[in-house]
């Protein structure tokens, strides 16, 4: 089958690579309808990550069920189904419990696992024609039939949780203020998300024009980082302090010159939440990162203003998406209406282009806020 398989920093190519297949009894092979490119896999394009040579990418996965295993009760061939990034095993401890994001078996030595994603077990990812689903059962979400939807239905492995899952970490309540660091894919799904739980004010902050006029459609107040002093204007347009914050940038968060500081996005929030506000912190942070710009950071450490955060009695949430907490609810609001996260997309593409969008998605180009990938095409 055709597979996009990493080659090293900023090399990906669409090879030819062994067929998925049922492996052990639970797993299912899915037909890959639809598979989006991730701000999160390029950390692994640009060569940030331990990702190994040859490995399958993609963990935004939807399509349609082709085979089964014999231990595969409730999936059938022929069921569209979502494919939450998590894998999971639904039986240990945390599973039990609902934490997805962090199973306990799918990657032996560590507390979850993905697909095609660094250090997060030895799956395959789904930017193919097919994909492995172990323990199927558990993980694959059942989609109505048809291609109504896809575009809204695929945000549903990945983002859109994400999102949702950063408003519910900053425990942001309806009628509540609530600022959101970074308009990129996950950002604009958390912003849609606070709209959608209540929130009175939305302020999203990035230096995008292409994403921020996409914010600015969801009813959010835009601040452009490169027009000046954000945490002032912050200050001013909330009475001094929102109740809530998301950080939806992670650990290669930069000024506007383009130097890396990867506390900046952190700091900052603590500065723009008021005292006793919480934050949800959904950007990836790595515990070592080998092509950061200093020395504290390569070791995953930040100039983190703890002295600060612990004065305001502000809260933290951190932490991988449990996307299985919300995937089902985000599929029933979208059906009904209620939700429309394919508003983001601005490219489909067939697998065969898949090299050309990484490259035009990762220099940020203007309008390339969100590539899908239809390896049937």
């Amino acid at each position: 089958m055709k597979a996009l398989v990493y080659q090293g920093p900023y090399d990906v190519a669409v090879t030819d690579v062994p067929d998925a297949r049922v492996e052990a009894p639970t797993d299912a092979v899915v037909q890959i309808t639809t598979t989006n490119i991730c701000g999160s896999d390029l950390h692994m394009y640009e060569g940030r990550t331990d990702v190994e040579q040859g490995k399958v990418l993609g963990h935004e996965n939807m399509g349609v069920v082709v085979a089964v295993g014999e231990a595969v009760g409730r999936i059938r061939v022929g069921d569209r189904v979502s494919l939450p990034f998590n894998i999971a095993c639904g039986t240990c401890g945390n599973c039990f419990k609902g934490l997805t994001g962090f199973c306990l078996r799918a990657n032996p030595g560590s507390a979850g696992a993905a697909y095609g994603y660094a250090s997060m077990g030895p799956y395959d990812g789904g930017q193919a024609e097919f994909l492995r689903v172990p323990w199927a059962d558990f993980n694959a979400l059942r989609l109505p039939e048809g291609t109504e939807h896809e575009n809204d239905f695929t945000m549903l492995s990945d983002i859109f949780p994400t999102g949702w899952h950063g408003v519910e970490l900053s425990k942001m309540q309806p009628g509540e203020s609530i600022v959101i660091y970074g308009a990129g894919p996950v950002g604009l799904m958390a912003a849609h998300a606070a709209q959608i739980k209540g929130a009175a004010q939305v302020i999203v902050v990035d230096q995008q024009a292409d994403r921020l006029k996409l914010a600015e459609g969801l009813g959010a107040v835009t601040l452009d980082r490169s027009a000046g002093d954000v945490v002032e204007k912050i200050s001013d347009l909330t009475g001094g302090g929102a109740d809530r914050g998301v950080d939806a940038v992670g650990y290669q968060a930069h000024e506007i010159d383009g130097v890396e500081h990867p506390e900046i996005v952190l700091n900052e929030l603590i500065q723009v939440v008021k005292p006793t506000g919480g934050i949800g912190v959904v950007g990836v942070y790595v515990p070592e990162d080998p092509g950061a710009s200093s020395d504290l950071a390569k070791e995953g450490k930040l100039a983190f203003d703890f002295g600060t955060f612990f004065f305001k009695g502000q809260s933290m949430g951190t932490g991988q998406c449990n996307t299985k907490q919300y995937n089902a609810i985000l599929r029933d609001l979208i059906v009904a209406g209620k939700a429309t996260p394919g508003f983001l997309v601005s490219h489909e593409l067939p697998l065969a282009e898949a090299p050309a969008g990484y490259e035009h998605f990762d220099k940020r180009e203007d309008g390339w806020t969100k590539v899908l990938l239809h390896p049937g095409a």
